[in-house]
């Protein structure tokens, strides 16, 4: 009987590592770390489908400040709660500001919708004139597992 609750006490915790190692700990900080490059990257996109000239990930200078919930949540965890404050140098050389809404999701990817005010409506007209997805209006991206 002993050797049986061994084995079943085994078992469990092997199901419990294999569990642990897929869903990695999501944290603030590491959707902070993933959502200001993603962001950047897909605004140079942007901005080469618009034809604005001269627009590179350091020149934007995006960062962000995530927030789950309010105060009395945990910034850690999946869900749909997420806030996150983006930061940029827009493609005119001015300081924006934007509130992008965060769905982060067990698997530690993430979906975030911004302001059209300041990132545009869901499609642009690219330089020869169609009109195209715009990067920067809703996106995914993925937290690193060490974040």
């Amino acid at each position: 009987m002993i050797t049986r609750t061994l084995a079943v006490i085994a078992v469990g915790a092997a199901i419990t590592a294999t569990a642990a190692a897929g869903h990695p700990e999501i944290t603030r900080a590491g959707l902070e770390r993933a959502l200001a490059p993603t962001f950047a990257n897909l605004y140079v996109q942007q901005s080469h489908l618009l034809g604005i000239p001269g627009i590179t990930t350091a020149t934007i200078g995006a960062g962000a400040s995530c927030d789950r919930g309010g105060p009395a949540v945990a910034d850690t965890g999946a869900g749909p709660n997420w806030i996150c404050m983006m930061s940029w140098t827009d493609d005119h050389g001015r300081h924006q500001d934007g509130k992008f809404e965060v769905t982060v999701k067990t698997d530690a990817t993430y979906v975030a919708g911004g302001p059209s005010k300041i990132v545009g409506l869901a499609t642009i007209t690219d330089t020869h004139g169609h009109d195209v997805p715009n990067p920067v209006f809703e996106f995914d991206g993925v937290i690193d597992a060490g974040s």
